[in-house]
């Protein structure tokens, strides 16, 4: 990967010749990816022939009973340690209900799209290049972009404090990058707040002239339906997000979770702009207006999408799809336990995400860390064997999160009135009980 990534850079004095290809530059680093993708899953799969688990109690019994431990064990196909697979999409999504659980459901819910137009990206291209043949500028750039966000974020407390947070990197069919977040503010945000922090209306031109650029070039959805049924919204003749919504004098409660924000009409205040569809000029009011931020998106000039999250009906599908992953394509596969193939079938693979991956940048973050806690019946904790050690794993079987909470609890009080999930959240302070523990027991 290092090897492909130094071929990929600008270095100043030297003509990279493979960044001046085009399309063929965008088929170069899918097949590069492709290869390392393959390297690594072809690495899982031959080492599984020698590595298996199973419960440590059917590998004891199996080998007391004198039995051929070659017909215990199953094998683990794709581990939720391969990036992007579905199992660690699934431990994602499960991290962030465990975040729901102890924090409360999330404030907001952001989406941020890369704009290739950003002048970053624009000033660094070649003569007569766009940014469609360079998406190696604009995987660097919307990286930085994206890391400015989040500082401006959580560092510069825009909307308050932040307790935690997590953001997932996705790619379009037309190759566009763009990251959800989601934000667990300290001071939660009061319904009668929302209004000063989202907005889904079309700004003054004259109070705001750069807000309402911004606005009007990238936050109109469409518009669909009777002005275009080709838009890629378009579901059985109907928007699949729902546009035009309706026109609204104050932001109320809706019954899926979200509010359904202030949409005034041109009666009450209200504005239209005048868009071009399919050659023909189309007066659009605030009903076609996605949600956003202000004070985000005069930043960083881009389609920022922002919700508030105001009920718990929302959060659970908010969460998975923050880690639902990249789009994958749909095919037969005759062995539904091979979990590689499976994989390597449905894997659909841009240029761009390709890009992304070869530079070796993180598709999640989040923070605070989740420390995953093991939950087994006695005796029926994972164990990795192989025939050569497999009677060593059974005599000594492998201590988990949960054995050594039972163990802690037989000689700390205080560790007996937690709960198994609290543990973790007094961990220093149990620690210090037992070290003065000993110390007295020495002295």
């Amino acid at each position: 990967m290092n090897f492909y990534s130094y071929r990929l850079m600008i270095r100043q004095g030297e003509i990279n010749h493979i960044l001046m290809c085009q399309r063929l530059f965008h088929q170069f680093a899918v097949d590069m990816y492709v290869k390392i993708e393959t390297e690594r899953l072809t690495y899982i799969r031959l080492n599984q022939r020698q590595l298996r688990s199973e419960e440590y109690i059917h590998l004891r019994d199996a080998v007391n009973a004198d039995g051929n431990v070659n017909n215990v064990g199953r094998m683990t196909i794709l581990p939720a340690t391969y990036i992007g697979s579905p199992r660690h999409m699934h431990e994602y999504a499960q991290d962030a209900m465990s975040y729901v659980r102890h924090y409360g459901r999330p404030d907001l819910f952001v989406t941020f799209t890369c704009n290739p137009n950003w002048s970053e990206i624009k000033r660094e291209l070649l003569h007569s290049q766009t940014p469609v043949v360079r998406h190696d500028i604009v995987a660097r750039v919307f990286k930085q972009k994206l890391k400015s966000l989040m500082n401006f974020l959580i560092k510069h407390c825009v909307y308050g404090r932040v307790r935690c947070w997590m953001y997932s990197v996705e790619w379009q069919k037309r190759g566009l990058p763009h990251a959800h977040i989601l934000l667990w503010l300290v001071d939660k945000i009061r319904p009668d707040e929302i209004d000063s922090i989202i907005s889904a209306e079309i700004p003054d031109e004259t109070v705001d002239p750069k807000l309402h650029a911004v606005v009007t070039k990238h936050m109109i959805h469409g518009p669909c339906g009777l002005f275009n049924y080709n838009s890629p919204c378009m579901v059985d003749g109907k928007c699949s997000k729902r546009y035009p919504r309706d026109l609204l004098a104050e932001t109320i409660t809706g019954n899926d979770g979200y509010p359904l924000y202030r949409r005034r009409s041109v009666a009450d205040n209200g504005r239209l702009v005048v868009v071009k569809v399919r050659g023909q000029n189309i007066d659009v009011d605030n009903r076609w207006i996605v949600p956003y931020s202000p004070i985000l998106s005069k930043a960083f000039e881009t389609h920022i999408n922002v919700e508030y999250c105001n009920s718990v009906k929302s959060i659970k599908y908010i969460c998975k799809y923050v880690n639902k992953g990249s789009d994958m394509a749909v095919f037969a596969v005759t062995n539904a336990n091979d979990e590689i193939s499976q994989y390597q079938m449905g894997r659909y693979v841009s240029s761009n995400e390709a890009i992304w991956r070869i530079f070796s940048f993180a598709i999640h973050e989040r923070y605070p860390t989740v420390v995953h806690l093991a939950v087994h019946l006695e005796n029926g904790q994972r164990v990795y064997f192989n025939e050569s050690n497999a009677a060593d794993r059974v005599a000594s079987p492998p201590s988990t999160t949960l054995t050594s909470f039972f163990t802690v609890c037989q000689t700390d009080d205080f560790a007996r009135t937690l709960l198994y999930a609290a543990t973790l959240l007094h961990m220093e302070c149990i620690i210090k009980i037992i070290s003065a523990s000993k110390t007295r027991n020495t002295s």
